[in-house]
């Protein structure tokens, strides 16, 4: 069994101090099993690992733009921008490419 996908469970929390909780919400896994991930016993497949890369690659981009400790609050914050959609259920749902584009929006903001 490979511990790559559980490896990036742990490095996310590395970034920023998502709780085993959000992990498993966004990933559409339950909390034991995410506790396994991070003690490296298990590692997730399949949809869930997709979920897992994927918010993996948000929590990279949101760490460049948010102050880590405030970034798991961002993540269960309804947001008018997302039709008061919490960004964690967004990407559990599968909206990784809505949710991309709303920290484009932090990552280059405009202006006037």
């Amino acid at each position: 069994m490979s511990l790559a996908y559980a490896d990036e469970a742990i490095r996310i929390r590395q970034l920023a101090p998502l709780t085993e909780r959000d992990i498993a919400r966004a990933t559409g896994a339950g909390v034991s099993t995410v506790s396994a991930w991070l003690h490296r016993t298990r590692a997730p497949t399949g949809r869930r690992a997709e979920r897992l890369v994927e918010l993996s690659a948000i929590i990279d981009r949101l760490a460049a733009v948010l102050e880590a400790d405030y970034v798991p609050v961002w993540l269960n914050r309804p947001l008018t921008a997302l039709g008061h959609r919490k960004p964690i259920d967004v990407l559990a749902g599968g909206g990784y490419e809505e949710l991309s584009r709303l920290v484009a929006a932090l990552e280059s903001p405009t202006f006037t």
